[in-house]
């Protein structure tokens, strides 16, 4: 079809009537209408996307939105083994996820309580790409609430982290204590019986929104949702068991931090954590030194609901690699050696067949375990084709000093220029950029389909991230 004028475009639909492709004769404007008509996934009105009369933003604001979300982005006929791009490119979705997801009946991760280990520390963290600050109060309990001021929306909380008796908003000075209570107001009263608030302002009434917490063994999450379920039936018994080995009840002692952003959907990570295909090819000290190897003890573990996960292997002598693995893995690079051969030290210090566990804890978190190197991951979405990564390096307040050393060391390994991070990083990126400025479609997850969502026990495998998804448009109602 087209649309007539001086500079014609011809639009293509598929069977669902979705814009498949856009070819334009020097018409710009319509050229980027065809590029949102593709990232969005939205069947269209052939007739109104070829009518002349009509102004071109209608046909996205106006006839598109009259249809219901459910009928607007409809998953491939195919099932799980194909995601389609909208996923990861819609404005729309990512603002669905933000309510249904971060905002919903979800535990997510804010901090460690080591991080705020007296009266007053404080941290500025998120949920989901809401800011909110995560203090301890004079009692010792951990607060977390919205870093916004329920007078003018100002963030009244500049500092990434600190130690505070009260927080003031920088705009009009409104005062909050340790536990989100609104504690001053200037002028309330106004200036010379003239002004300020009305006699019905109750302070009570107009303090920040305080969110729900639970902490584990040092890690702290919280919940928008009063109805969310106790932590320990979130995680289930399985994903408890993984997360205890980390978090154990030993005292946690915080070694420092990472910050990077990324160029992304921010379920591309989680994706990446359930995707050991790629571990086995892509990241050349991996394989090369036998940490994540096809052929490796290792297992893709994911709960009965699809949304948490461990992979985890059992690290092997590189030397033990197989010549017909080696041909298939690119990245493996015989006669690399470390300068500095500790790096790969691993002391056996957990109840725990694996070397190796990176565990997702549904929606934003990632706990590592690499040998000794310990550490957590917070996914920060910043919109739907970016997040950030807030890494917390970490190890327990009973190591002696050869091993805090020993873990500082494998930290290397970590992080935004580790050995192991820039490789993700840049996969990330040119999945996104690939959806984002081609024809659009669709992701094609069909690996191992002897296991159609799930647990594997091999690595050549996408069972875990169809579980995923089965999950995600269950909470999507999608």
């Amino acid at each position: 079809m087209h649309r007539d004028g001086e500079a014609p475009a011809f639009f293509c639909l598929d069977a669902a009537g979705r814009v498949a492709a856009v070819i334009e004769f020097g018409d710009p404007a319509l050229l980027r209408l065809g590029r949102r008509l593709i990232a969005s996934g939205q069947p269209v009105d052939p007739a109104r996307l070829g009518d002349p009369d009509i102004e071109l933003s209608l046909i996205e604001d106006d006839d598109m939105k009259m249809l219901p979300i459910e009928k607007r982005f409809t998953w491939p006929a195919s099932g799980l083994d194909r995601v389609p791009d909208w996923v990861y490119t819609s404005r729309e979705i990512y603002d669905r996820e933000i309510e249904r997801i971060f905002h919903g009946p979800t535990w997510n991760y804010v901090g460690l309580a080591a991080e705020v280990p007296e009266a007053g520390d404080y941290i500025r963290t998120n949920v989901g790409p809401t800011p909110v600050v995560m203090v301890r109060d004079h009692e010792g309990g951990i607060n977390v609430f919205e870093n916004r001021c329920s007078h003018r929306a100002a963030e009244f909380c500049r500092e990434l982290r600190g130690n505070a008796e009260e927080f003031v908003c920088p705009y009009h000075q409104w005062s909050y204590d340790l536990k989100g209570n609104l504690a001053g107001v200037p002028f309330r009263r106004g200036v010379n019986g003239e002004g300020g608030m009305g006699p019905d302002f109750n302070p009570e009434n107009h303090g920040v929104r305080k969110l729900k917490v639970t902490q584990r063994n040092g890690a702290v999450f919280a919940s928008f949702s009063e109805e969310v379920e106790c932590f320990e039936d979130y995680m289930g018994e399985e994903m408890l068991t993984d997360f205890d080995t980390v978090f154990s009840g030993r005292k946690l002692k915080v070694l420092g931090h990472y910050r990077h952003t990324l160029m992304g959907n921010w379920k591309l990570y989680p994706e990446n954590l359930k995707d050991p295909y790629h571990a086995t090819l892509l990241h050349t000290f991996l394989v090369t030194f036998g940490l994540l190897v096809a052929g490796n003890k290792s297992a893709m573990i994911v709960d009965p609901r699809g949304r948490h996960s461990t992979m985890a292997s059992a690290k092997s002598d590189g030397a033990t690699v197989s010549a017909e693995n080696k041909a298939e893995m690119r990245a493996y690079r015989d006669g690399m050696v470390l300068e500095d051969p500790r790096l790969m030290t691993f002391f056996e210090e957990f109840d725990s067949p694996w070397s190796v566990t990176m565990q997702v804890v549904w929606p934003g978190l990632i706990v590592q375990r690499e040998m000794n190197t310990l550490g957590v991951r917070q996914i920060v979405p910043n919109g739907p084709n970016e997040f950030t990564m807030v890494w917390t390096m970490f190890g327990y307040e009973d190591d002696d000093e050869e091993m805090t050393r020993h873990r500082l060391r494998q930290g290397n390994l970590m992080g935004p220029a580790g050995f192991l991070g820039l490789e993700d990083n840049e996969a990330i990126k040119f999945v996104q950029d690939g959806m984002l400025n081609s024809t659009g479609g669709e992701h094609l997850v069909a690996l191992d389909p002897e296991v159609p969502a799930g647990t594997s026990t091999t690595l050549i495998s996408e069972a875990a991230i169809r579980a995923m998804y089965r999950h995600w448009r269950q909470e999507m109602g999608l």
